[in-house]
């Protein structure tokens, strides 16, 4: 059994800064990729940012230069921080991950895990 755990989400001002982190538990061999995703109602999920086990990362361009995606392989966990938020930032973040479990006899490659999401409102 594989989780994703998220937090750090609230409400905050216009201007202000969140921090979001999501940790990945469970039958876990490696983690190829992870990200934030975000959704409002009546609107798809978009991304936000990705960063691979390299480390390397792509940003939403609406989010480049406010928000750092950053990710500590030894703990399983993706970090977002949001910096100079705004309210059209207003959303539920989710996180995604696109990993390989650990079975008794195989490893499976396992796309598109998705966690519970964390509400982010920014208040103008």
């Amino acid at each position: 059994q594989v989780q994703l755990v998220e937090s750090g989400g609230g409400l905050v001002q216009a201007g202000g800064s969140l921090r979001l982190s999501c940790a990945a538990s469970g039958s876990i061999f490696s983690i190829n990729a992870m990200g934030w995703y975000r959704q409002v109602p009546g609107k798809q999920r978009e991304l936000v940012a990705v960063i691979t086990s390299s480390g390397s990362t792509n940003y939403a361009d609406s989010v480049k230069g406010r928000f750092t995606i950053s990710r500590d392989n030894v703990k399983n966990t993706v970090y977002l921080q949001m910096n100079s938020l705004k309210p059209e930032d207003t959303a539920v973040y989710y996180c995604n991950a696109d990993f390989v479990r650990s079975d008794t006899y195989f490893r499976v490659r396992v796309r598109d895990f998705w966690g519970q999401g964390t509400q982010v409102t920014v208040s103008s």
